[in-house]
């Protein structure tokens, strides 16, 4: 077990002056990492203001996060402010959502997703009987002892090879079934088809269908459904913009409206960055905060990339409303009638869902501020095929046609009156994100298959330029807030070596 204990690579020679390209949220923690360890952090971000993905969409009143909704372990928020000296409390309300989710099936029932288990017990007991909870109680013993076994050796942890895998944990992970599918490992603890679905359906966060998904990624329901959700006052973005005020508190110099060009390199190393102006900001290293395949291609000297499978994409509907709905909660998942059908439409087939899973969120049912009196915003999600498996001309009619569907599925499910409600409306789809410069027109990034995981995903430090380092959900260890936060403390170990 010798690997386990074997130290990371890391930047050699001077690590005094640190440029940060990207003020995501990987990008913030990694800057907060690096001030507390005594670097000279400058952040150069094109936008004019921070958070990257989780940015800030304002239209005539109305507050939108363009990115996240679903916040889960604040804790990592907490490590990052911690980093400089800074408490949590101070720089974000938290306010934990109780239900962390609301589910609505086909057959009209619902069930709340409540993260303390003993009513959550009772909430299962009552909608799908005491069988189904016993067995939920037993699916939250295993996915919290999941989460404890991959946590430190092969989340929060920087890999060089496959056999930095090769720990004690990797054989009571084993031992456990998490190598075997997540839907086939989910089914050993419930029976019913609605359970099955509200624990299985973050799979699609990883860019999988829960049958091909690893049982590793159990651990994301985990967090999701048992660790607690929360919403920051303000939206996600109050996150960006928190943990940029601690950065710039603490000396990292942020320089918004500031786009970088390209990373100029000199015998093997990194030797500062280019803006759009034509300035140069030297560096001692640089670490890279865009989706990590478009750094390669526009930012980084030419180098043989392998292909990689990308997760969905999705279209976001962005509307601020005059209608409200007493019997939604902050965050709905509408299921649609088909289950592993749907997958295979937009991972396999490249088909948009004829029968779609939505992601409702309504934000100002939580936080009124986000609305004009009286109004409502709503965040609503539709899971569709990325750029690469079907490149669909979504700049002509057909983000109208999709919006128009979207809106009539959503009052089929109960939203009376929804479309004539709609004072604001955007569409975000697969050809935004791309402009935006994520790679197959998805915010999703590289799918966690079984290749693009742990060790074999892409690597967070630049195989020929060692000084240059990655940070965000293209790199380890993958995508999702809490993920993303821990690759920013790992870039930052990257340079620091872990030391303070």
């Amino acid at each position: 077990m010798g690997s386990r204990w074997s130290p990371p690579r890391t930047v050699g020679g001077r690590t005094d002056r640190v440029v940060v390209v990207g003020a995501g949220l990987g990008g913030l923690a990694c800057a907060l990492h690096l001030a507390g360890s005594g670097r000279q952090v400058t952040l150069l971000e094109r936008e004019p203001v921070p958070g990257g993905r989780a940015g800030r969409l304002s239209v005539d009143g109305y507050e939108f996060d363009t990115g996240p909704t679903v916040l889960t372990m604040p804790d990592l928020i907490a490590e990052a402010l911690g980093a400089v000296g800074e408490e949590l409390a101070d720089w974000l309300d938290l306010v934990p959502l109780d239900p962390a989710y609301r589910a609505y099936y086909p057959d009209g029932s619902t069930l709340d997703v409540i993260t303390d288990t003993a009513r959550m017990a009772a909430e299962i007991s009552r909608v799908c009987g005491p069988r189904e909870a016993d067995g939920y109680l037993r699916f939250v013993d295993f996915a919290r002892n999941l989460w404890r076994l991959e946590r430190t050796d092969f989340i929060e942890r920087n890999f060089d090879a496959p056999t930095d895998l090769i720990t004690a944990n990797l054989l009571k992970l084993m031992a456990t079934g998490a190598f075997r599918r997540l839907q086939t490992k989910i089914d050993q603890f419930f029976r019913d088809p609605r359970t099955r679905r509200i624990f299985s359906f973050q799979a699609m966060y990883a860019g999988l269908s829960p049958h091909d998904a690893l049982a590793i990624y159990a651990v994301i329901a985990y967090l999701d459904s048992v660790a607690g959700v929360y919403f920051p006052r303000g939206g996600i973005h109050a996150v960006s913009r928190a943990l940029a005020g601690a950065a710039e508190k603490h000396g990292v110099r942020i320089r918004y409206g500031t786009t970088v060009t390209r990373v100029e390199t000199a015998n093997g190393r990194a030797t500062g960055v280019l803006t759009a102006e034509g300035e140069f900001v030297p560096a001692d290293a640089v670490v890279l905060n865009p989706d990590l395949p478009v750094a390669y291609r526009d930012l980084l000297p030419p180098a043989r990339q392998r292909r990689l499978a990308y997760s969905p994409s999705c279209v976001v509907l962005h509307v601020g409303s005059t209608q409200g709905y007493r019997q939604i909660a902050h965050h709905n998942i509408h299921f649609g009638r088909a289950w592993k059908g749907t997958f295979d439409e937009v991972i396999r087939r490249g088909e948009l869902m004829t029968d779609p899973s939505l992601l409702v969120t309504n934000p100002s049912r939580t936080d009124p501020a986000v609305a004009p009196a009286g109004r409502h915003t709503y965040y609503v999600l539709a899971p569709v095929p990325n750029l690469d498996r079907a490149p669909f001309a979504w700049r002509g009619d057909l983000t109208a046609r999709y919006t128009d569907r979207l809106l009539a599925t959503l009052e089929e499910r109960g939203y009376v009156g929804f479309g004539a409600g709609v004072e604001v409306l955007q569409a975000i789809t697969p050809a935004e994100w791309a402009e935006q410069g994520m790679a197959a027109g998805t915010p999703f990034a590289a799918a966690h298959t079984l290749f693009q995981t742990g060790p074999f995903r892409p690597a967070n430090l630049h195989r020929a330029l060692s000084n240059v380092v990655f940070v965000g959900s293209g790199t380890q260890p993958g995508v999702g807030v809490p993920m993303v936060l821990i690759s920013g403390k790992l870039a930052a170990s990257r340079i620091t070596g872990g030391r303070r």
